[in-house]
């Protein structure tokens, strides 16, 4: 798995779709991206990839879809439009475009293609502040919950993704 952190500014969300899609058909790869707002850091992204594959192997899926799928368990939800706040939309966003195949000389290769798309307007580092409030909110994470542990926000937020399979 590979991340572009980025800012975009998307003019047509189905436009920067489609091209996601094309890029990762071209280079056999899932790509999909996130408005950084809303991820924990990289392990979050890593552990949705692990579950969403663990699902697809198994036949547990949701998604028809691999981005879909690895959507939903960022998102630690099973209903697509709720998961789809996590994703980028028309206008100026902080985002994280993740790319995961099989092959890293793949991933590669389509983060140069990524990088060159219209909508990237620049690479930057987006997910080393976190939105804490964001999170929580989106992960329903109260402040009782998080006063009650010593671990960090991104531990709990990977939590929410891997219970998940618990409420399948």
């Amino acid at each position: 798995m590979e991340l572009l952190e980025c800012v975009l500014e998307i003019d047509d969300i189905d436009v920067f779709v489609a091209q996601l899609g094309e890029i990762g058909e071209r280079h056999d790869v899932t790509v999909q991206a996130f408005d950084s707002r809303y991820v924990a850091g990289p392990n979050h992204l890593e552990r949705a990839v692990s579950l969403a594959d663990r699902a697809i192997a198994r036949g547990e899926n949701v998604a028809r879809d691999r981005a879909v799928e690895i959507l939903l368990y960022a998102a630690g939800r099973r209903q697509i439009d709720r998961a789809l706040e996590m994703g980028v939309d028309k206008g100026r966003h902080r985002a994280v475009i993740l790319v995961a195949g099989e092959d890293s000389d793949d991933e590669t290769a389509a983060l140069e293609t990524l990088v060159e798309l219209d909508a990237v307007v620049r690479t930057e580092p987006t997910l080393e502040s976190r939105d804490e409030a964001t999170l929580c909110s989106f992960f329903e994470i109260t402040d009782a919950e998080r006063e009650a542990t010593d671990a960090s926000l991104a531990a709990l937020v990977r939590e929410r993704v891997a219970l998940l399979e618990v409420e399948k």
